[in-house]
């Protein structure tokens, strides 16, 4: 499997101007996704991943950094020049409600990219296209003729993945994919995207909160606090051993199946809420809620840097050999979870 990048974004920033100031919603955020590669995004509601994803596939355009497909720089491109372009990437987003013409029938809508791009050279091969993506995401050929409304939640989520996945894609940002299912159908929707990513070999940016998901989904991690990327490896390692303070408290927070380990282990507790974007702190921006806090967070801006072993991490307190402290000395054993 080739590891080069489908997506690369370097120093990526999207800034809102508003009446109160400029909401800094990502501001310098560099990741890599490879192909064939799935890279969770994570951190909780505020922190900036959706705009991240959403930027990825220039349904927002960036204020500074650069967005490359395929090793090519869309980051400024036009709409009319992004048109062509578009094939390589797609965006699923959180509620197919929203995302879905309620006025087409789901043929209409899988088969839509199909005619955009030109790729369907009449309409049996549209026709033969769809029934032959609807039974990828496990719905029937008569399922086609009916309208969103009609279906359930997890069938529209399946639909909105034919969708994208109809033009063979190198890129799919999974934005919260399955955070507006009902639980009963968000693990049949994760075995989907897990099954299909095996089989296509795509890229996935793979956005989330859950956790759970992350674990099982993804190759590798990011994740974000306040606009940045404080945190990235390996899934397994991530899980093993946080390094950042904000990470460890993520992971404090997560349930687990066993109730022992759930009533006897440490929780990280942040005090206080995610400081807004239009007024972040000065220094390193997790410094206001971190319990291990020293005058240097306060003043300094921590930089992402990569430390034996290739893990990548923006805190001070952390070697560069990963020797990192761990935040729940600080912290009262089983009180409270963290802020998610």
């Amino acid at each position: 499997m080739s590891t080069a990048p489908v997506l690369e974004l370097t120093g990526l920033e999207r800034h809102f101007a508003g009446a109160g100031g400029t909401v800094r919603a990502a501001d310098g955020v560099t990741l890599t996704v490879g192909r064939g590669e799935v890279v969770g995004l994570v951190g909780e509601s505020g922190s900036g991943k959706s705009t991240v994803g959403r930027c990825a596939v220039r349904l927002d355009d960036p204020t500074g950094g650069t967005v490359r497909i395929n090793g090519t720089d869309v980051t400024t491109l036009s709409r009319r020049a992004l048109r062509p372009l578009r094939k390589n990437f797609h965006l699923v987003f959180q509620d197919p409600s929203s995302s879905l013409d309620p006025r087409m029938t789901v043929g209409e809508i899988v088969a839509e990219p199909l005619r955009l791009h030109g790729i369907a050279k009449n309409k049996e091969a549209a026709h033969a296209r769809v029934r032959e993506l609807l039974a990828q995401v496990g719905l029937r050929p008569e399922h086609a003729d009916r309208h969103p409304h009609e279906l359930s939640g997890g069938q529209r989520q399946r639909i909105s993945i034919a969708r994208a996945l109809s033009v063979d894609p190198d890129l799919l940002v999974a934005d919260e994919p399955t955070s507006a299912l009902d639980v009963s159908v968000q693990a049949s929707v994760l075995n989907l995207l897990a099954d299909l990513q095996r089989d296509r070999g795509f890229g996935c940016l793979f956005i989330t909160h859950d956790l759970a998901a992350v674990e099982y989904l993804a190759d590798r991690i990011a994740v974000m606090y306040l606009g940045r990327i404080v945190e990235q490896a390996p899934t397994r390692e991530l899980f093993a051993d946080p390094k950042h303070p904000y990470t460890q408290a993520l992971l404090s927070a997560a349930p687990v199946p066993d109730p022992v380990t759930q009533r006897t282990r440490e929780r990280i507790v942040l005090s206080g809420e995610l400081p807004s974007p239009l007024d972040p702190p000065p220094g390193c921006r997790f410094h206001t809620r971190c319990p291990l806090a020293v005058d240097r967070c306060r003043s300094e801006v921590p930089v992402l840097r990569t430390l034996t072993g290739g893990r990548e991490v923006s805190c001070h307190l952390v070697a560069d050999d990963g020797t990192a402290p761990d935040a729940a000395s600080r912290t009262i054993p089983n009180t409270r979870t963290a802020t998610r």
